[in-house]
């Protein structure tokens, strides 16, 4: 019996022994209210291969970090020092993935809340117990930093052992470390970074960013913009002192996907510059830019800005001065496109995805077109005229100074102008020209936009410079008066097509704005008028009401921008024909459709574009193609780019284009797509579509 008993008491502490959790392999902890630190290991002997991994771990207050081994523009990487039995190394440290913190201006690379700071050990042999011991420094910080110490010792037992408490702890940590690369990557002298693999594409690649590991490389508080296309993407990185191209660059490499899902990477970027996306010769993107402007002349946007330039033509030729007020002219549209290519760059420097046009995605920037248009006309009608105070502005529109010196101010002006309203426009070349241009260097993008400048300007100039052009131009004379105020009239059509564009990007409350600046700029013409037909002193103060009643609308901007997004006309509600019964573009839409093996046509637009509206008008919106539509069970999907949409826009870029119109016809059964001319007619789209 006594026998018995006292096998059953070995089998339960043998069961207990079974059951009891791993051994806990942990420091004494050293405190302060800003972090608790130990020493951790996951296991309790030296494991079964002669290896161990030990590690700081770092348990952060609210509102405190600590840093990663490339602290940023400022902080300290954490140290460990390890004291390890005799024939033991230790390797380096692991580093998880940080995330990028701004400190009072500083871009810095930190860990907050909890950090495993793992190193593998490497016993020569298994033996006896052992103790390892280990000094860490770390800085903690919040408003103030603060630099923190202490001196740690974990015992091991005796053979491999097995799992500690805290072999979760590491477990948790692998997962936060960057994993090893599988993209080719490439670095450049200017700082582009290229990365490569048949999985990067526009429809899947939303953000990246890059942490190098040594500090001194880069300017971290810069951003980085992203350009992604077919098979990779380039991050244009800011290159700082210590930054050497011909060393290649190493870190973190995080890019994010459709689904938010963000994947690390331990990246090794050879140097190299990044392949070629197809880019045109300089001078084949040039000369497209040329034609591409000297077509815009044809578009519909730049006609009332081409007949008030020829009645001004007549005049000036009258006087003598047709070539001088050209040049005026062209020097306007020239300075206007060098400004919009600067200011395209900088947008995309900023990380915004900025193509042709992109201005008329701001419905602050429509909205003062509206008031600028329809400012023009109340001058063209004759509600007041700009005094020699603005340099004969108005009057030099149309000539009226002829060769005096305030109509070639009116005349630069007029080439600003044409430039503002061609750019809802587009032509063809310009595609492949703006593509190529924002690819190449900034010196070659600006020096495209002026080559579109040059050929906007080319047919006036041209007709300036002809030899007896004085007498084949008909005499001044009343009839210039009377087509003056019947110019008026376009500008006022413009101004209307343009405050519906308002109601597609800021709704009701930024057309009630728009509307109340209407009144203003009207009020402010009437008041300017009054003023120029008042002596000194009545004139004074219809002058104060004008400039009161401009800053007025000035303030109604401010409205503008913080009003709503409008809600764009769904492509259901479209109007009638094909339209009415067009999907909303998505990329897993489109997916979809080319899975099932039918044919699609999309359709990329926007509401300020008139190219756009013109082609869906003549040459998509029409009984025989909603009829081939149907027929062939052709789907149609139509994306709206009025707003900006970080998804058309990488629809857009993957096929090489920067802005709108984009037509694109996917063949039955998988078939490579089909991309339409930018200027479409009936006969086209049929053709392309196998119905012609």
């Amino acid at each position: 019996m006594l026998r018995s008993l006292t096998r059953l008491l070995f089998l339960l502490a043998a069961l207990a022994c079974a059951a009891a959790p791993a051994g806990a392999v942990e420091s004494a902890p050293v405190s302060s209210p800003r972090a608790t630190a130990t020493l951790v290991t996951d296991r309790d002997g030296a494991g079964p291969h002669g290896e161990l991994r030990v590690a700081l771990r770092l348990r952060i207050a609210p509102g405190w970090h600590t840093y990663w081994r490339n602290p940023g523009e400022a902080g300290a990487a954490p140290e460990l020092t390890l004291t390890l039995p005799e024939g033991a190394r230790a390797g380096e440290i692991a580093w998880p993935t940080p995330r990028r913190v701004t400190e009072g201006g500083l871009t810095t690379y930190a860990y907050s809340d909890q950090v495993l700071l793992p190193v593998t050990v490497t016993f020569g042999k298994a033996g006896g117990p052992a103790e390892i011991k280990a000094r860490a420094t770390w800085l903690v910080c919040k408003d103030i930093c603060v630099p923190e110490e202490g001196d740690f010792s974990v015992a091991l037992g005796p053979g491999p052992g097995a799992p500690s408490a805290q072999a979760a702890l590491f477990a948790a940590a692998d997962r936060m470390m960057p994993r090893p690369s599988p993209w080719e990557a490439r670095i450049a002298a200017d700082g582009a970074l290229w990365v490569g693999g048949a999985e990067l594409t526009p429809a899947t690649v939303t953000d990246a960013w890059f942490i190098p590991d040594r500090p001194g490389m880069i300017q971290d508080d810069a951003a980085q913009p992203l350009s992604v296309r077919q098979g990779g993407f380039t991050l244009a990185l800011h290159p700082a002192k210590g930054f050497r191209a011909d060393a290649g660059l190493s870190g973190v490499l995080s890019v994010r996907d459709r689904a938010g899902l963000q994947t690390d990477v331990a990246l090794l970027a050879a140097p190299g510059q990044p392949p070629s996306a197809a880019v045109l010769p300089v001078w084949r993107m040039l000369a497209l830019a040329f034609l591409g402007g000297a077509i815009l002349n044809l578009m519909p946007c730049v006609f009332p800005i081409l007949a008030m330039k020829t009645v001004a033509l007549a005049r000036g030729a009258a006087h003598g001065a047709a070539r001088a007020h050209a040049v005026s002219y062209a020097a306007g549209v020239l300075a206007t496109f060098a400004a919009l290519g600067g200011a395209l760059l900088a947008a995309r420097a900023a990380g915004y995805a900025a193509g042709w046009g992109f201005q008329f995605q701001s419905p602050v920037f429509v909205a003062a077109m509206v008031w600028l248009l329809f400012g023009v006309g109340l001058n063209l009608s004759g509600v007041f005229t700009v005094g020699s105070g603005l340099a004969g502005v108005g009057q030099g529109l149309i000539g009226q100074k002829g060769a005096g010196r305030g109509g070639h101010a009116g005349s630069f002006l007029t080439g600003l102008l044409a430039v503002l309203v061609a750019t809802p426009c587009t032509a063809p070349f310009m595609a492949a020209a703006i593509a190529g241009a924002l690819a190449a260097p900034p010196a070659v993008t600006i020096l495209v936009f002026l080559a579109m400048g040059a050929g906007l300007a080319a047919p006036y100039v041209a007709l300036a410079a002809l030899p007896g052009l004085s007498r084949a131009m008909p005499r001044p004379g009343p009839w210039m008066e009377t087509l003056r105020q019947v110019l008026a009239f376009p500008m006022y059509a413009a101004a209307v097509w343009l405050l519906w564009v308002v109601t597609q990007e800021a709704g009701a409350d930024g057309v009630l704005a728009t509307g109340v600046g209407l009144v203003l700029v009207g009020f402010a013409a009437w008041a300017a008028g009054r003023a120029q037909r008042h002596a000194v002193q009545g004139r004074r103060i219809f002058q104060a009401a004008a400039l009161v009643a401009v800053l007025a609308a000035a303030g109604v901007l401010g409205g503008i921008a913080l009003a709503p997004a409008g809600v764009a006309a769904t492509p259901e509600a479209a109007g009638p024909g094909l339209s009415g019964r067009a999907e909303a573009f998505t990329p897993d839409r489109l997916a979809a459709l080319r899975a099932s093996g039918r044919p699609v046509f999309v359709n990329m637009t926007a509401a300020w574009c008139v190219t756009c509206l013109v082609n869906e008008r003549v040459a998509i919106r029409t009984a025989s193609v909603e009829a081939a539509f149907a027929a062939r069970g052709i789907a149609y999907l139509k994306g709206d780019w009025t707003r900006q949409d970080p998804v058309i826009t990488a629809f857009l870029q993957e096929h090489g284009r920067d802005g709108v119109p984009l037509y694109l016809y996917y063949p039955p059964r998988g078939a490579p797509p089909v991309v339409l001319p930018q200027i479409l007619t009936e006969g086209i789209v049929l053709d392309r579509i196998g119905a012609g």
